[in-house]
């Protein structure tokens, strides 16, 4: 086959730089001739990719460098029975009227409960007018950006939250890997945290895994769109829980919000990463976004001490 040079501004095969080619390989999106296709499940990859590929799979590696769980509902089983836990411990110990809600439940500023009325102040003037206190991230239970996604008093919320994570869960450990998954469930959870801190009252109590949740929701998206998948049903199902957000009372739009756009971003990072050393820019996409998130929920700390 006699190689002639393509017209200048007319994309050529990598590998074979005087053909003219309008197909990209699905995984490094490197233009590739009819010789150097290869069939993938979906579209086509070059021979490399194909190659790195068969590596991966030898090694139980997934597309993304995480490792091929051999069971991939362990991750949100064990997620699910830290959740029921905390559930049951609320139940046991007064349910709504728990002292671990206002323990575990995030807060932006601590606040004081004197007979019918809360109050501003501190916590030992609080506690020395004999008022009870309510602990607030602002005031030092910082714990909260993150106990707070485990918290949960009805047993419809937890359901519905749980339900969610064993359906979706699962799916998004056997595409990331299990170590992928669990950083992309905990990133999202802390971003809807630090947007509730933002966005929230100040003295509002937010609590469930719904900020977390909302975050595999984008992860789908991300990881459809990477593959070409249709995301029809994706978008429908994304659509419904938007209206359920804004249309049932007494749910954080804005842990939800924070929640999706931090799985946008998480995903994003690891399923875009570069081939060459995809562990390393994952793991500094992944610190840097926890690190932006951390700032701007000390940023609003400091606003409300």
């Amino acid at each position: 086959m006699t190689d002639h040079p393509a017209p200048a501004g007319v994309p050529t095969c990598y590998r074979h730089p005087g053909r003219e080619s309008h197909i990209r390989c699905q995984r490094c999106d490197r233009p590739i001739c009819p010789d150097c296709m290869r069939d993938a499940a979906v579209g086509f990859q070059c021979p490399e990719c194909v190659a790195t590929g068969r590596k991966e799979t030898r090694t139980g590696r997934t597309a993304y460098g995480g490792l091929r769980p051999t069971n991939a509902s362990v991750t949100s089983g064990v997620l699910i029975a830290v959740n029921a836990a905390v559930w049951i411990a609320i139940m046991v110990t007064g349910g709504s009227g728990s002292r671990l809600v206002d323990l575990l439940g995030l807060r932006p500023s601590g606040l004081c409960l004197v007979g019918n009325g809360g109050y501003d102040v501190p916590e030992a003037l609080c506690t020395a007018q004999g008022g009870s206190w309510l602990p607030g991230v602002a005031d030092g239970a910082w714990w909260q950006l993150v106990t707070s996604g485990f918290t949960h008093v009805t047993i419809t919320h937890i359901g519905f939250n749980m339900l969610a994570l064993w359906m979706i869960g699962p799916q998004l450990e056997m595409v990331l890997g299990r170590t992928r998954f669990l950083a992309l469930y905990l990133v999202s959870l802390l971003a809807g945290s630090t947007v509730v801190m933002w966005a929230a009252g100040e003295y509002q109590l937010t609590l469930g895994a719904s900020g977390a949740i909302y975050g595999l929701f984008g992860a789908l998206i991300i990881v459809a769109r990477r593959v070409g998948g249709d995301m029809r049903a994706l978008w429908g199902l994304i659509i419904v829980n938007v209206l359920i957000t804004f249309a049932v009372p007494n749910i954080s739009w804005q842990g939800h919000l924070g929640g999706f756009v931090g799985g946008v971003l998480a995903t994003g990072i690891l399923v875009y990463a570069p081939r060459r050393h995809r562990a390393a820019y994952q793991a500094l996409g992944l610190v840097a976004l926890v690190a932006v998130l951390a700032i701007g929920a000390v940023a609003r700390i400091a606003q409300l001490s």
